[in-house]
């Protein structure tokens, strides 16, 4: 189904054509009419799948026509990354248009956000906290909004924002239409559903499984050895855009200085660095200034750059639906991508997990002339370990030395030259 099939405005059909969408993904053909018809909608879908354009379009078809100047639609969300790439979405598809929109978030002044309320934006882009600061200093008027969109909205129930999200959802009026995005509904996500969509339409697009794009590997590895094994596939990786993942900031930060060392360009994301450092790691990251990034979990949902051909996994995430939004950030709209896990014995429950989820084990890979036999260091005993060390205790027993097995041909692109 393509774009003129859906009966919008004639004047978005240039911010269409310079996103350069033709064809419509499965989410934006089931959402984008229902959505324009005036309906409340309940949304899941594969991360990487036209999510944002199923929202944005929709919005701007019904801003297009009515008063201007004053903010009509809102757009929640939790991360100031998701923030800024939705807001980039709103830009393009809104070219010609000339419909406002501004984003709002902490960890900046407030100042230019402040101001580009006073210019009457009609769209914002927000963060609970930030958005919540000025509705009550009086800078964010909620009474205009016709539109009010919810993404992500397990992610911000994980974060904390719930309570936040509840009374925005009470400062805006009764009279609106909702769209809630979420990848999965636990119960509170259910109940906060309940208590801001009327009659919504259903919409899902399949997100129990990871995408079918994505090539997925395990790579047993005593722990004392990730790093090693970490660099050794760096080595022998296209290393055009890959993201790693850690569990901890301390970890991302270890892990960064370590790839740097080896003299690989990269970056990293995560929670104690500054809003200037984590916007230019990502601009480094999207122009290729940087082609690896080592990333937390606060790059796992909403990051969009295109053509991540690796995602790498130092440390299993602690659920399953984290791994899927993890290696969502590669093999998207139907690009392929591999998903490269490194692996302890400690990751067997979680193993088993995707593998039921999957349907089908998951491939076991060596590399081939790496040592896996090689001693761990002499530890150095520091009281205990600190936060971001492995998980292995080294007053539990030892464990079985690695004896890994190749379990078919190795996945690794031979590295650019």
């Amino acid at each position: 189904m393509d774009f003129t099939q859906f009966n919008l405005d004639p004047r978005l059909m240039v911010g269409i054509k310079k996103s350069g969408y033709d064809v419509a993904t499965p989410i934006q053909e089931a959402a984008i009419p229902a959505a324009v018809r005036g309906r409340d909608i309940i949304g899941t879908a594969q991360t990487g799948t036209g999510k944002t354009a199923a929202f944005v379009i929709p919005i701007l078809n019904k801003l297009l026509n009515g008063q201007r100047g004053v903010a009509r639609a809102l757009i929640v969300t939790p991360t100031r990354e998701l923030a800024e790439q939705i807001h980039d979405v709103v830009k393009v598809l809104s070219a010609g248009t000339k419909i406002r929109s501004a984003t709002i978030y902490g960890g900046v002044g407030a100042n230019p956000q402040i101001q580009a309320l006073r210019n009457g934006a009609e769209i914002l882009v927000a963060c609970p906290g930030r958005l919540l600061d000025l509705i009550e200093q009086g800078h964010a008027k909620m009474n205009h909004i016709e539109l009010l969109v919810l993404d992500e909205a397990d992610r911000m129930f994980d974060m904390g924002f719930l309570p936040d999200v509840k009374r925005i959802i009470k400062a805006v009026p009764l009279q609106r239409q909702t769209m809630l995005f979420s990848a999965t509904f636990p119960s509170e996500i259910e109940v906060l559903a309940g208590m801001a969509l009327k009659q919504p339409q259903k919409i899902a697009m399949g997100i129990i499984k990871p995408a079918h794009t994505v090539t997925h590997a395990l790579y047993p590895v005593p722990p004392h050895l990730k790093s090693a094994l970490l660099l050794e596939l760096l080595k022998r990786t296209d290393t055009d855009s890959v993201l790693i993942f850690t569990r901890t900031k301390y970890r991302a930060q270890k892990v960064s200085q370590q790839i740097m060392r080896a003299g690989f360009k990269v970056t990293s994301l995560h929670g104690d660095r500054s809003q200037g450092q984590r916007q230019a790691a990502l601009k480094g990251f999207k122009d290729g200034t940087h082609p690896i990034m080592v990333a937390t979990d606060i790059a796992a949902r909403g990051l969009d750059v295109e053509s991540i051909s690796h995602v790498i996994n130092y440390d299993m995430p602690d659920t399953a639906d984290a791994y899927i939004h993890r290696i969502g950030r590669t093999g998207r709209a139907q690009r392929t991508g591999d998903a490269f896990t490194l692996v302890t014995h400690e990751d067997n429950d979680m193993i088993r997990t995707l593998e039921r989820i999957m349907g089908s084990p998951l491939k076991r890979e060596t590399v081939e002339g790496f040592d896996y036999t090689a001693p761990a260091p002499p530890k150095t005993d520091h009281g205990g370990h600190g936060r971001g060390a492995p998980r292995n205790d080294s007053r539990r027993p030892p464990k079985p030395a690695y004896t890994p097995k190749s379990y078919g041909r190795n996945r690794l692109a031979p590295r650019k030259k």
